[in-house]
C-alpha cells in the first residue's frame, strides 16, 4: 500500500482542493449568478455529454491500462498507443452522424419535452468527444503511475475556469449563453493540456498497424462501452429522465443535491486513480494474495474516510441549506438517499477494478445491462409519485442491487471480500458518531456552525479510530504525518 498511500495523498489533495472550489461554484456561484433554468440546462448538457463519452472514448482508455504494461517492445507500444487513439476518431465520426440525424427528436420529444435544449445539442458531441480523449491521455499517465497533474486538470482546472466565467456573467461581461460556449472551451482546453502532458512523458510515435492482440482488445473495449455507460448512467441518467416529468429548475435543485453527496466518494475517486492499474497488474502476474490484501485495506481506508464525510455532511445538512438560496432546501431527502449510493460504492474499495481486469469481467456486462433497466423503471415509476426524491430513490436503489451482485461475484468465484472484523468497528464508530451529533446544533451563524460541529466531529472519529486502531495503516499514516509536523 505505500505508493498507493503516496500517490492517493497527493491525489486526495488535489480532488479535495478541486471539490472546493466545486462547491463554491455549485452552491454559492451557480445558485446566485445563472437562474435556475440556466443552472438546469447546464446540468443537463453535461450530463448527456458524460453519458455519451464511453461510447465516442470506445473504452480503449480502460484498454492502454489493462494492455500496456503486457507489451514487450518499444513497437508494441507504439502500435497500441496509435490504435488506442485513433480508433476513436472513426467511432466518434459514427456517432457524430447518428447523433445529427436523430439527437433533436429523440431528446425534444421522448427525455426532455419540458426543456428547450434544441440550439445547444451541438454542445454535447463536443465535450463528449474532450471528455474521451483526456481520459485516454490520462489513462496514459496513470499506466506510468504518474495521475496527479491529470488529477488536477481534472478536479481543478475546469472547476477554476467554471468560476471565471460564472465571475463573468455576475458582472454582465458574458451572457448566460456565453457562458455556455466558454464551458465548452474549457473541457477543449482541459484535453489540450492532457495532451501535452501525456507526450512530454514519452513522444506519440504513429505506427499504421494492428496489435497483435487487436481482437482481444476490441472484446475488452466493446465491454468497456457497455461498463462506462452503465457507470454514468447510474450518475447522469437521472438528471436525463427528471425533465420528462417536470422543470429545468428541478434539475437544478436535484443537481445541488447531488454534488452534496458526491463528496462522499471523492476519497474513492482520488484513490482509484492508482489503485485501478495496480489492480490490473497484480491480476496481470497473477499476485492473488497482494491482491486480496489491496482489496481489504483500499475499502477499510476508504470506509473510513468516506464514513467521515458522510457524517460530515449529515449532520450538517440543515444548516448547509440555510446558506444556499432560498428554493433549493427541496432537495434535502436526495443528498441523504443518493449519499447512502455514494458510500456504497465506497466501501467496496477497488471492487469494480477486480472484476473487469479478471477472465470474469464479462460478467459485469450481464449485471450492468440489468441495473441500467432497472433504473429505467425506478424513475419512471418513482419520478411521477416523489419527483426529485423519486430520482434519488431509483438511484439508491439501482446502486445497492449493482454493487451487492458484483459483490457476492467476486467472493464467490475469486474467494475475495472486502470486509473484515475492523469493517465492523468502523461501522460502530460512524454509528455511535452519527448518534451522539445527531439533532442538535450550536445557536451561532450557519457557517460558523458547520465549523464548529464539523471540528468536533472529526476530532472525537479520529480519536476513536486511532485509539481502536481500526486501521493500522490510517494509524501509520498519522503518526508518520505528526512526526514530520514535530521536526
Amino acid at each position: 500500500m505505500g505508493i498507493v498511500i503516496k500517490q492517493s495523498s497527493g491525489n486526495f489533495v488535489i480532488t479535495y482542493f478541486g471539490f472546493a472550489i466545486g462547491a463554491v461554484n455549485a452552491l454559492f456561484l451557480y445558485t446566485n449568478f445563472l437562474d435556475q433554468e440556466y443552472y438546469g440546462y447546464t446540468q443537463y448538457l453535461l450530463s448527456a455529454a458524460n453519458i455519451l463519452m464511453p461510447f465516442m472514448a470506445f473504452g480503449v482508455h480502460s484498454s492502454l491500462i489493462r494492455f500496456f504494461s503486457r507489451c514487450t517492445s518499444e513497437k508494441e507500444k507504439d502500435q497500441l498507443l496509435s490504435f488506442v487513439v485513433l480508433l476513436p476518431l472513426l467511432i466518434s465520426s459514427i456517432v457524430a452522424v447518428l447523433y445529427g440525424f436523430f439527437s433533436e427528436a429523440f431528446v425534444t420529444h421522448f427525455l426532455s419535452p419540458n426543456m428547450d435544449v434544441s440550439k445547444y445539442l451541438w454542445m454535447i458531441p463536443v465535450v463528449g468527444l474532450a471528455m474521451a480523449y483526456f481520459e485516454i491521455f490520462y489513462a496514459y499517465a496513470k499506466v506510468h503511475l504518474r495521475s496527479n497533474l491529470g488529477n488536477f486538470l481534472s478536479e481543478v482546472l475546469v472547476r477554476l475556469l467554471a468560476m471565471l466565467l460564472l465571475i463573468g456573467v455576475h458582472y454582465n461581461w458574458l451572457s448566460t449563453e456565453q457562458f455556455l460556449y466558454g464551458l465548452v472551451i474549457a473541457y477543449v482546453l482541459q484535453t489540450v493540456c492532457m495532451f501535452v502532458y501525456a507526450v512530454s512523458m514519452r513522444p506519440l510515435r504513429f505506427r499504421i498497424g494492428f496489435p497483435h492482440n487487436r481482437n482481444e482488445i476490441l472484446q475488452f473495449s466493446a465491454f468497456i462501452i457497455v461498463s462506462g455507460s452503465i457507470a454514468t448512467l447510474l450518475i447522469d441518467l437521472d438528471k436525463l429522465m427528471i425533465p420528462r416529468f417536470s422543470s429545468p429548475e428541478a434539475v437544478a435543485i436535484y443537481g445541488v443535491a447531488g454534488f452534496i453527496s458526491t463528496v462522499i466518494a471523492v476519497p474513492a475517486r482520488a484513490m482509484n486513480h492508482i489503485t485501478y492499474p495496480l489492480t490490473a497488474q497484480l491480476i496481470g502476474a497473477e499476485k492473488w494474495d497482494e491482491l486480496r490484501s489491496l482489496y481489504k485495506k483500499s475499502a477499510l481506508t476508504l470506509q473510513i474516510i468516506g464514513g467521515l464525510v458522510l457524517l460530515g455532511i449529515f449532520l450538517n445538512i440543515n444548516q448547509l441549506y440555510l446558506i444556499i438560496p432560498a428554493g433549493y432546501e427541496t432537495g434535502y431527502w436526495s443528498v441523504i438517499l443518493v449519499g447512502l449510493a455514494k458510500f456504497y460504492d465506497v466501501i467496496l474499495g477497488n471492487n469494480n477494478a477486480i472484476l473487469v481486469n479478471t477472465k470474469h469481467y464479462k460478467w459485469a456486462l450481464a449485471f450492468g445491462m440489468g441495473v441500467v433497466v432497472l433504473m429505467i423503471f425506478f424513475n419512471l415509476w418513482l419520478i411521477p409519485i416523489y419527483g426529485i426524491t423519486g430520482a434519488a430513490l431509483a438511484t439508491l436503489l439501482s446502486v445497492a442491487i449493482y454493487n451487492t451482485v458484483k459483490l457476492l461475484f467476486v467472493v464467490r468465484k475469486l474467494q475475495m471480500s472486502p470486509f473484515s472484523t475492523a469493517t465492523i468497528k468502523s461501522f460502530a464508530i460512524i454509528g455511535v458518531t452519527f448518534a451522539l451529533f445527531f439533532g442538535w446544533d450550536f445557536k451561532f451563524h450557519p457557517v460558523i456552525n458547520i465549523c464548529c460541529k464539523s471540528a468536533m466531529i472529526t476530532v472525537f472519529y479520529v480519536f476513536v479510530v486511532l485509539r481502536w486502531n481500526v486501521s493500522p495503516e490510517i494509524s501509520a499514516a498519522f503518526n508518520g504525518f505528526l512526526h514530520k509536523f514535530k521536526k
